[in-house]
C-alpha cells in the first residue's frame, strides 16, 4: 500500500511573538518621549544592547541605549540621549538620527553604526563608529538622498568592505536593496542592484529594504528585509528572506515568495503608523540557535520575536533562486 507523501509547509510560522511585547515604550524611558522603537541590537558580553530610535516631542528622532540582561525585561536606559543630532557641526542631520544597524567589525574592533541622517535634502546614511557605547566618533555620510537602510557587513571580501542600502528613485523604478563597496567605510563605490522590489501583485513590490544586518550562517549571508506594498488602506509591511553566497555577497542564492512576518497584533497595527513590523537589528543566541528580533510595531512601541535558526535556513531551502538579471 503507497502512502501519500506529506506535503511541505509552505507557509511555517517561523518568528514567534514574545509574550512580554510589547517590552519597551515611551512610558519606559527617563526623560519625556513620544515613541520608541527601531533599535539596532547586539550581545556585548552578558549584556544585550539595544540602540533605540526615540522620537521626541518635536518629531526629531535621535538614538538611546538600553541595556538588559535577559534581553528581554528590567532595562537599564540611559538618562539622556546617547547619539543625538549635531546639526550644527553635521548639518545632515538636521532633522534627526534614526534607524540604527549595529555591526561588529573585526579588523576595526568597534561598532560600527549605519544609521539615517535626516537633512534638509531628504534621508542619507552615515556611519558612525564605537567600542563601548558610551562615546561615538562619526565617519560621516556616505550617500547622497534619498538613501537609508543600510548596513556593512562584518568582514571585508578581499580588501573590501561591503554595505547594503537602499536609494529611492525619483522616477518609476522602485526601490531596491543596492550592495557597495568600500576600501576604508568612508568612499563607496562598484555599485549595484542586489535584491529587486518585484513588480504587481507581490507582498514586497515596488519598495523593498534591509531589516537588521547580513547574519553570517555556514548556508550563507542570512537577510531578513522588508516589502511595503501600498493598498487602498495605506501602506503594510511585511518581512521576507534571502541568502547570500557567503564569499561573494553580490550572488543571491535563495528569496523567499511569500513573507514570513506580519503586522497581526494591537501594537503592529494601532500607533503613529499602523500595520508596521519593522526590524533593525537581531542576535543570534549561538549555543541554542535561537534567533532574537527586535523590530518596531507601528513605530510607536518595541517588540520582540524569535526563531530558529534550523528552521530559517530550513525554510530558505525550499525557496527559489532568483533569476540573474543585469544591472
Amino acid at each position: 500500500m503507497q502512502h501519500a507523501t506529506k506535503p511541505p509547509n509552505l507557509y511555517p510560522e517561523l518568528f514567534h511573538r514574545h509574550a512580554a511585547n510589547p517590552i519597551l515604550t515611551a512610558r519606559d524611558w527617563p526623560y519625556p518621549a513620544h515613541t520608541v522603537f527601531n533599535a539596532g541590537a547586539c550581545q556585548v558580553g552578558d549584556e544585550t544592547v539595544l540602540l533605540v530610535r526615540v522620537e521626541d516631542r518635536r518629531g526629531h528622532s535621535h538614538l538611546t541605549v538600553a541595556r538588559s540582561r535577559d534581553g528581554v525585561s528590567n532595562w537599564r536606559i540611559d538618562a539622556v540621549p546617547s547619539f543625538a543630532a549635531e546639526p550644527a557641526r553635521y548639518p545632515e542631520e538636521a532633522w534627526g538620527v534614526e534607524d540604527a544597524r549595529l555591526t561588529w567589525v573585526d579588523d576595526r574592533n568597534q561598532w560600527i553604526l549605519a544609521y539615517t541622517a535626516y537633512s534638509r535634502s531628504g534621508p542619507l546614511v552615515s556611519l558612525a563608529a564605537t567600542a563601548d557605547f558610551t562615546s561615538f566618533s562619526r565617519l560621516g555620510p556616505v550617500m547622497p538622498p534619498e538613501d537609508k537602510d543600510a548596513a556593512v557587513f562584518p568582514r571585508r571580501f578581499g580588501n573590501r568592505y561591503a554595505m547594503l542600502h537602499r536609494p529611492v528613485s525619483t522616477g518609476s523604478f522602485g526601490a531596491h536593496i543596492w550592495l557597495s563597496f568600500s576600501p576604508d567605510l568612508r568612499h563607496w563605490g562598484d555599485h549595484r542592484v542586489l535584491i529587486r522590489a518585484r513588480r504587481g501583485a507581490w507582498w514586497d513590490a515596488n519598495k523593498i529594504g534591509l531589516g537588521p544586518p547580513p547574519l553570517e550562517t555556514a548556508e550563507g549571508w542570512l537577510i531578513l528585509y522588508h516589502g511595503v506594498r501600498a493598498t487602498a488602506g495605506g501602506c503594510l509591511y511585511r518581512l521576507g528572506l534571502a541568502l547570500l553566497d557567503l564569499e561573494d555577497p553580490c550572488r543571491v542564492l535563495r528569496r523567499s515568495d511569500q513573507w514570513v512576518f506580519a503586522p497581526e497584533t494591537a501594537y503592529e497595527h494601532q500607533g503613529d503608523v499602523g500595520a508596521v513590523v519593522f526590524p533593525c537589528g537581531w542576535i543570534l543566541d549561538e549555543p541554542n540557535g535561537t534567533i532574537r528580533l527586535y523590530y518596531g510595531g507601528a513605530d510607536t512601541c518595541l517588540a520582540l520575536a524569535t526563531a530558529e535558526l534550523s528552521d530559517v535556513l530550513g525554510h530558505l531551502r525550499t525557496c527559489p533562486a532568483p533569476r540573474t538579471r543585469k544591472r
